[in-house]
C-alpha cells in the first residue's frame, strides 16, 4: 500500500482498499502513481512505501527512499544509435579514405572496401557519425540493461500470441471437423430421430458460439502493464493461495529439506502416499521424467562417444551430437532386430502361428497296428517316430555306441570300448580288458610306492677316494701314520702360502700311500663349502 494518508477509515474503506491492493498485485488495476507520475510497484511492503510523519507527504511517493545528494553532472542517456549529422559533397582533408566521412579513420572504417575511395572518386560520400561522450555514475557503468528499449520486444509478444490465436483457431476447426461428420454419418444410417438431430444441431451451434469455454485452459488473460508484472500473463500458472505450501505438506522435521531461497524441495514430502493421490512428489520427478531423462541419456551417450574415441562435444556441437544419438538408437533397433531374425531362423519360433505336427502335439494317433508274440507287425503299419534335426546313431571309428553313452570321472566316453578320447578308434572288448589290466597295474605300482615308503630302509653312505674310486671295505688306515700325514699336509700348505720357508733342496716323492691320500682329502679345501673363508 503506497499511500502516506494517515485519516482515519471505515471498516468498509478498508476492504476496498485492500481488494484494491490485492488487484493491483495480481494486474488487474492500474499500478499507483507517486507526485512524478511514475508508477510505484504494488508488491513494495508498506514500511518501505509510507513516508515518515516529518516529510508532511501528502501524495504517496518513494521520494524518501531515494538519493537526494545525487549529482546533477551525471547522466541516464545513451548513445543515439546510427545518427547522422552532416553529409559533405566532396571529399575534405583529414577524412576517411575510404567512404570520406570525418568521424573516423580510414583504419576503423565499417564500410566495405571501395575499389577505388572517395578521396580518389569524390563520390559517395558518407555522412558523418553522431559521436557523444557521457558522464555516467557508479551504476551507470554497469548497469548492463542502459540504453535497453523495453518497446523493442513487443514484436515477439505479438509473434507469440499470433501463434496461439492461430492454435485455437485450428482446434476449434478441428472439432467443428469432427461434429460434423458424425452428423454426417448419423444422417446416412437413417435412424436417428427428430430430438437427435435436434440435439447434435445444438452441439454444433453450441460449439461455434461458446469458443472461450471451450479453450479456457489455454486461455491468456490481459493484464495491465504495471511495475509489478509484464504486459500478459497466464492467471491460472499461478498457485492458488489456497493451496497447501509444498513445506507444509510434512511437518516432520527428518521430512524431505525445504530451501527458503530457492524455494525447492527436492525429495518427496509424502513417500508412503499413493502416487495416484499425490499433488506434489517433489522437484527431483521432474527430473527423471519426460524430455529432462532424454536429455541426461543423451548427455551420457556423449560422454561415452567421446571416451571412445569419437570427436563429439555436447556443449559444443549440441545438433551434431543430437544427430549421432539418434544413428545410434537407430542403428541399435536394427541390430536388435536382425539378431532376434538370426535367432529365430535358426532355432524357430514356438509363438508363431504355424501348427505343429498331430504327432508331436499329441505323442498318438488312431491307427491300428497289430503285433504278433515275437513282436513282429502283422498287420498295419509302425508309426514313424518324428526325427530331429540333429543327427543321431551315427557310428564312427568302428563303434558301435554313440559319443556320451558312457561316463565315468566326470568324462565322457563310448560304451562298447570304454574310451574317453573322442576321435579314438574302437578296440573292442579287448581294449576293455587292457584298459583293466592297466589300471590294475597302476594301482599295484601305487601301492608297492606307498608300502616303500613307508618301510624306510638306510643307505649307507660309500666313501670315495680322491682319484674317484670307491674305498675298498678291507682297507684299513693307521692313525699313527696318518696324523703324521696330516702334519706334513698343513706344513706344505704354509709353505704354499708362504714362500721364503721353502727350502732349496726339495725332493718329491711320486709314491703316495693311503694316510698321506686320506690327508689331503681331508685338509683339501672344497669351493662350494660356504664356510670354507672361516678355516684358518
Amino acid at each position: 500500500m503506497a499511500t502516506a494518508s494517515g485519516a482515519f477509515k471505515s471498516r468498509e474503506d478498508h476492504r476496498k482498499q485492500l481488494e484494491l491492493e490485492e488487484a493491483r498485485k495480481a494486474g488487474l488495476a492500474p499500478a499507483e502513481l507517486d507526485e512524478d507520475g511514475k508508477e510505484i510497484n504494488p508488491h513494495i511492503p508498506q514500511y518501505m512505501s509510507s513516508a515518515p510523519w516529518y516529510l508532511n507527504a501528502e501524495r504517496p511517493s518513494l521520494k524518501h527512499q531515494r538519493n537526494w545528494k545525487s549529482d546533477p553532472n551525471y547522466t541516464k542517456s545513451w548513445y543515439d544509435r546510427g545518427a547522422k549529422i552532416y553529409q559533405a559533397d566532396k571529399y575534405r582533408k583529414g577524412a576517411c579514405e575510404n567512404c570520406g566521412a570525418m568521424s573516423h579513420d580510414t583504419r576503423s572504417c565499417m564500410e566495405r572496401p571501395r575499389k577505388l575511395g572517395a578521396k580518389w572518386t569524390g563520390k559517395h560520400i558518407a555522412p558523418d557519425e553522431k559521436i557523444e561522450q557521457f558522464e555516467l555514475d557508479y551504476d551507470g557503468k554497469r548497469d548492463r540493461w542502459n540504453g535497453y528499449d523495453a518497446a523493442s520486444y513487443a514484436h515477439v509478444i505479438e509473434r507469440y500470441e499470433a501463434r496461439d490465436e492461430a492454435r485455437r483457431k485450428y482446434l476449434k476447426e478441428q472439432q467443428l471437423k469432427k461434429l460434423e461428420e458424425k452428423n454426417n454419418k448419423d444422417d446416412k444410417e437413417g435412424g436417428d430421430s427428430d430430438n437427435e438431430d435436434c440435439e447434435d444441431a445444438l452441439k454444433v451451434d453450441e460449439a461455434k458460439v461458446d469458443e472461450s469455454k471451450q479453450m479456457d485452459f489455454a486461455k491468456v488473460e490481459k493484464r495491465v502493464r504495471t511495475t509489478g508484472g509484464g504486459s500478459t500473463g497466464t492467471v491460472r500458472n499461478l498457485r492458488i493461495r489456497e493451496d497447501t505450501a509444498k513445506y507444509l505438506l510434512n511437518l516432520d522435521v527428518n521430512s524431505a529439506h525445504y530451501d527458503p531461497k530457492t524455494r525447492s524441495m527436492r525429495e518427496d514430502p509424502l513417500p508412503d502416499m499413493d502416487p495416484n493421490e499425490k499433488f506434489y512428489a517433489g522437484d527431483n520427478q521432474n527430473r527423471v521424467s519426460g524430455q529432462a531423462l532424454e536429455f541426461k541419456q543423451l548427455n551420457i551417450h556423449a560422454w561415452e562417444a567421446f571416451d571412445k574415441g569419437h570427436d563429439v562435444h555436447m556443449q559444443a556441437a549440441p545438433s551434431q551430437a543430437e544427430l549421432l544419438y539418434k544413428n545410434f538408437k537407430i542403428n541399435k533397433e536394427k541390430l536388435k532386430v536382425q539378431t532376434k531374425d538370426d535367432v529365430m531362423e535358426k532355432y524357430g519360433n514356438a509363438a508363431s502361428e504355424d501348427t505343429l505336427p498331430r504327432e508331436l502335439l499329441l505323442g498318438q494317433s488312431e491307427k491300428e497296428v497289430e503285433y504278433d508274440r515275437a513282436g513282429r507287425i502283422v498287420k498295419g503299419q509302425e508309426m514313424s517316430l518324428p526325427r530331429s534335426k540333429y543327427e543321431e546313431d551315427v557310428y564312427i571309428n568302428n563303434h558301435t555306441t554313440v559319443w556320451g553313452s558312457w561316463w565315468k570321472d566326470h568324462q565322457w566316453g563310448y560304451k562298447c570300448c570304454k574310451q574317453t578320447i573322442r576321435n579314438s578308434y574302437c578296440t573292442g572288448a579287448a581294449g576293455i580288458e587292457a584298459a583293466e589290466a592297466s589300471a590294475g597295474l597302476m594301482k599295484a605300482n601305487i601301492a608297492r610306492k606307498e608300502a616303500a615308503e613307508d618301510t624306510h630302509v638306510p643307505v649307507e653312505e660309500k666313501r670315495q677316494a680322491t682319484w674317484g674310486t670307491e674305498v675298498p671295505e678291507d682297507l684299513i688306515l693307521d692313525q699313527k701314520k696318518l696324523t703324521e700325514a696330516i702334519k706334513k699336509e698343513e706344513e706344505r700348505r704354509r709353505e704354499e702360502k708362504d714362500e721364503r720357508k721353502r727350502k732349496y733342496n726339495v725332493k718329491y716323492n711320486d709314491e703316495v700311500t693311503p694316510e698321506e691320500m686320506e690327508a689331503y682329502r681331508m685338509k683339501r679345501v672344497h669351493q662350494d663349502d660356504p664356510m670354507k673363508d672361516f678355516l684358518h
